[in-house]
């Protein structure tokens, strides 16, 4: 690559003359890399016509990624082809044609690129083995540095090499990340991309190494040529800005299912545009820059209190005293050394008659310096207690922000992930980012700074072997624990995740705990349970066992790079080359080296898990928001009453399997829509599409004639009021659960909330009064209680439509209480039982996604009563699409008054225990008006000693089987 120094003749001045040869190769690099990436330009546009960009997924099966064709063709491509872009990002997948098609002929320009990177690889091998050779030469004597003169065939060999390098590494940047339509996989033999890589960063070492060897020995370091050291510098970091791409390409290798390469051949355009984002760890070559990047700019704005100018003051602070550490950390043994040389006979200048020096001013600044070091010294004390505030920040910006987000997420994303998994992503990953920074900051980046501070400072003390001793120590203790812990991660991943199954499974047994007593399965819950610990104990024993493998080998590592040093170090000393202090500085220094570096495999792994932990939060902060509200979205303004219409709606949650077909109703201002049907016809996609947590696949929803995706998602749910079927309540106090309804609300009107939905009396009546807590997901209280609760909720927020879903046979206060609600009110009810919406004004009978039925329940009796009348008499009613489904709502009308007649004969004739007692329960019908005796039961107990809930509190389908319960 270049001579161990600069060709030109050595000055009497010390001072070594510019290299003329480097400046013209350093100048024709400059050059050649404009002209190349020129070159590449012009070509690029030249063929981008018939040229498509591909991903390198595969060696045998490459997939085609946003070719030329394809992006004029693809609506949804953001990048048009050719528009000035030399270099176009890699990561959008879309198909080309010619994918389906034959396979398209090799571009000449591809093939050139390929013979040229193989052409350019070998040249460089050879060159530089020759020129490495002569550079270890000289390397090795370093007396004669001064007086070698550079041979032409040295000379010749550093050209050839320097354009070898430099147009290696620019074609291997961009044929390794980009390739022409049918071009084969560029991907050069491992084994001489290794060896050009090792051989071309030794190349530049070895001579900056001899460089300040040479200088440092001859006293001539501040008087070197540093147009000459410059230009050394910048060739070097040049060397490694090269080999990125090449490490980039070698380094990733995505890993693609077939499942999803085939979705992304087979499947259409709307299709791969509907269908969930997939999330993978695998990289991307083209995107790997983009992954990076992303992975730390993301976090970027929860590290920096851009919000705060106290806590970045206190952030720079923590960087002036990592800095002051490092100074002490090079004067603590360089004292120790004058304090041991003081005290040594002979070897203190202020001690005349070679008697040991009392140096007691040395002692004290040795006292000091130690009082500032290390991890409990006051610097470090200093800075872990200015850093809290910063930490703390960062937590709450993280913890906060995800919750944001976790809340802002659709409906769908919330019930296809585990609960307890999200939990545990969303804390292991707060925690990540915060320790991850204050890892990086104060504990990674002192260690490579002391490393290089301490080869630095020994090569200058103690001369290039010391220096290289400590150098090639501390590097192959770094790559063994890079890829020590690089292999053990496999076995920490398996690990976290079957830890995250093993929490999962007992989260969801607790949060079951009523349905595992129901059926006894208690022993099955823990041998699942046991299980799951099972497999997480043998991935852990897994895990443990690599990292004793870790900590040998680093142990082994340090040991003989210690052994090799003192053993040298002590020779010199007896020798007369090295002072006692010398040899005591050697020690210390290099103890006090190997402590922090003892803890750089615990870094290195909690740093590695920290990125593991955050980028699994970062897929959720990635995960899109579905429902967003659009440009321009207004407020929802609701006029005297809410008028609500379907018009044509047609919604999926599959795009292969449609749930609404067609569904266009309205709901007047101030009346009450009920919908009815069998279980899955769609009726609870209704109510989801209306408080839009879903957008319809076609027509729209309006409300006052506001369609519902142009108003603030806030606006709309503000204005909208639901009693949910399953009414699940925070676990807190009766007054939070009734004030979550609006916040701001005082305690008169949240008692007058509870009071119209028939449980204030209830609730005063309790020990604590609103503030009794309701246990997880309200536990403690009765079906019915909690159902009124909601209800109380509801109307404490006073919305102007309202919504039920309560499809069972609810009890007779809830029924009241659902009654104050829905008065004067635009009302969407959603019912199985049918006796609960006779009074409506609109029935809707919904099957398979139509509405195959609609009237009042008298009219859609009498067309029931009327089709049977007509069969009865032995005429066939002539089927069109508008009476095919006429007398569903009549069949089920009678099937379920069937149902409550066998009921109510069963009931009769059973006993039940309740607090040990046997008692008789007696069934009575209960009418919800008076024209309809059918409309409700209610249960009466014939025994005494039940506690804790009213006549009104009971119902034949009540959860708790029967009873009210009460709190319990």
């Amino acid at each position: 690559m270049t001579a161990p120094f600069c060709p030109g003749p050595y000055l009497d001045n010390g001072i070594i003359a510019p290299c003329l040869v480097d400046i013209v190769l350093a100048t024709a690099s400059l050059i050649l890399a404009s002209i190349v990436a020129a070159v590449w330009w012009i070509s690029h546009h030249a063929g981008c016509r018939n040229a498509t960009l591909r991903n390198l997924q595969d060696d045998s099966q490459p997939l085609l990624l946003n070719g030329a064709d394809d992006s004029l063709n693809d609506p949804q491509s953001n990048t048009p082809p050719c528009t000035g872009d030399a270099f176009p990002r890699v990561g959008r997948l879309s198909l080309s044609s010619s994918v389906r098609g034959t396979p398209p002929t090799q571009s000449s320009l591809a093939r050139f690129l390929v013979t040229l990177t193989k052409v350019f690889s070998s040249l460089v091998l050879i060159t530089y083995l020759i020129s490495l050779g002569i550079d270890l030469y000289h390397a090795t004597h370093t007396e004669r540095l001064a007086h070698v003169v550079i041979q032409p065939a040295k000379a010749a060999l550093d050209l050839i090499l320097t354009f070898a390098w430099l147009i290696f590494t620019t074609f291997l940047f961009f044929v390794s990340t980009l390739s022409l339509e049918g071009a084969p996989t560029v991907r050069p033999l491992p084994a001489p991309l290794i060896v050009y890589w090792v051989g071309v960063l030794l190349g530049e070492t070895v001579p900056l190494c001899n460089w300040i060897i040479l200088y440092a020995k001859r006293n001539y370091l501040f008087g070197l040529d540093y147009v000459y050291f410059g230009i050394i510098i910048a060739r070097y970091l040049f060397i490694l800005g090269g080999l990125v791409g090449g490490i980039v390409y070698l380094m990733s290798k995505p890993e693609r299912s077939a499942r999803q390469s085939s979705d992304d051949i087979e499947g259409d355009s709307n299709q791969r545009n509907n269908r969930p984002r997939q999330n993978s760890n695998s990289l991307q070559i083209g995107n790997f820059r983009d992954h990076i990047l992303g992975t730390i700019r993301k976090p970027f704005p929860f590290l920096w209190p851009s919000d705060s100018l106290y806590l970045q003051f206190l952030v720079v602070a923590c960087l002036v005293l990592l800095v002051l550490g490092r100074i002490v950390n090079v004067l603590v043994p360089y004292n120790y050394k004058a304090v041991v040389d003081a005290l040594t006979p002979g070897g203190s200048e202020e001690a005349g008659d070679k008697r040991p020096y009392f140096a007691w001013g040395l002692i004290l600044i040795f006292v000091a310096l130690r009082f500032l070091q290390g991890g409990v010294g006051l610097l470090s004390s200093l800075q872990s207690y200015l850093w809290i505030p910063v930490g703390q920040y960062t937590t709450r910006k993280i913890s906060v922000r995800m919750l944001e987000h976790l809340h802002n997420l659709s409906l769908n994303f919330h019930l296809n992930r585990k609960t307890g998994e999200v939990l545990r992503i969303m804390d292991r990953g707060t925690n990540s980012i915060g320790s991850l920074l204050s890892y990086l900051l104060f504990n990674i980046t002192p260690v490579f700074v002391d490393i290089i501070a301490a080869v630095v400072f020994f090569i200058y003390k103690f001369g290039w072997v010391f220096g290289t001793i400590v150098f090639l120590t501390m590097t192959l203790y770094i790559i063994a624990t890079i890829a020590i812990t690089e292999w053990r991660s496999k076995f920490r991943r398996e690990m976290i995740e079957f830890d995250n199954a093993a929490r999962q499974r007992a989260v969801d047994s607790l949060l079951n705990y009523e349905t595992v007593k129901y059926y006894n399965a208690e022993r099955r819950e823990v041998e699942l349970y046991d299980e799951a610990m099972i497999k997480y104990l043998r991935a852990d024993f897994t895990s443990s066992a690599s990292l004793n493998i870790l900590n040998t080998a680093q142990n082994l590592i340090i040991t003989l790079g210690l052994l090799v040093g003192s053993l040298l170090c002590a020779k010199e000393v007896a020798d007369g080359l090295l002072s006692t202090g010398d040899f005591v500085m050697f020690l210390t220094y290099i103890t006090q080296l190997y402590v922090p570096l003892n803890w750089f495999g615990t870094y290195y792994r909690v740093i590695q898990q920290n990125f593991i932990d955050m980028e699994k939060m970062l897929e959720l902060f990635n995960e899109n928001t579905a429902i967003q509200d659009t440009v321009g979205a207004t407020q929802l303004q609701i006029r005297a009453g809410a008028t609500i219409a379907f018009e044509d709606v047609f919604f999926a949650y599959d795009p292969r399997q449609p749930i609404l077909k067609g569904i266009s109703f309205t709901v007047p201002a101030g009346k009450t829509v009920a919908l009815v049907g069998p279980t899955g016809a769609g009726k609870s996609s209704i109510l989801r599409l209306l408080f839009r947590f879903y957008d319809v696949s076609a027509g729209r929803i309006t409300i006052d004639d506001q369609d519902i995706r142009n108003v603030t998602q806030v606006s709309l749910r503000q204005a909208i009021g639901v009693v949910p079927q399953d009414a699940v309540l925070f676990n807190n106090t009766i007054r939070y659960n009734i004030q979550y309804g609006r916040y701001t609300s005082t305690q008169e009107e949240v008692e007058r909330a509870a009071d119209a939905a028939q449980i204030h009396d209830k609730i005063v009546n309790l020990v604590d009064g609103y503030d009794t807590r309701v246990g997880e997901r309200g536990l403690r209280l009765s079906g019915g209680e909690k159902q009124r609760v909601a209800i109380a909720r509801t109307i404490l927020k006073n919305p102007s439509i309202a919504t039920s879903a309560l499809d069972s046979m609810t009890e007779r206060l809830v029924q009241t209480a659902l009654r104050s609600l829905c008065s004067n009110r635009t009302t969407l009810i959603i019912a199985h039982r049918l006796s609960t919406i006779v009074d409506a004004d609109l029935i809707l009978v919904v099957k398979d996604g139509r509405i195959v039925e609609r009237g009042t329940h008298q009219q859609l009796i009498s067309n029931g009563e009327e089709k049977i009348r007509i069969l009865a008499a032995g005429k066939v009613p002539a089927e069109t699409a508008e009476n095919e489904h006429e007398g569903s709502y009549y069949e089920m009308w009678m099937e379920q008054l069937e149902s409550d007649r066998e009921k109510i004969a069963e009931t009769q004739d059973s006993t039940t225990s309740v607090h040990g007692l046997r008692q008789r329960q007696t069934a009575t019908f209960i009418p919800f008006n008076g024209s309809d005796t059918s409309a409700g039961l209610k249960l009466n107990n014939s025994a005494a000693g039940r506690s804790g809930g009213s006549s009104g509190d009971t119902g034949l389908y009540h959860s708790h089987g029967g009873g009210g319960g009460g709190f319990h």
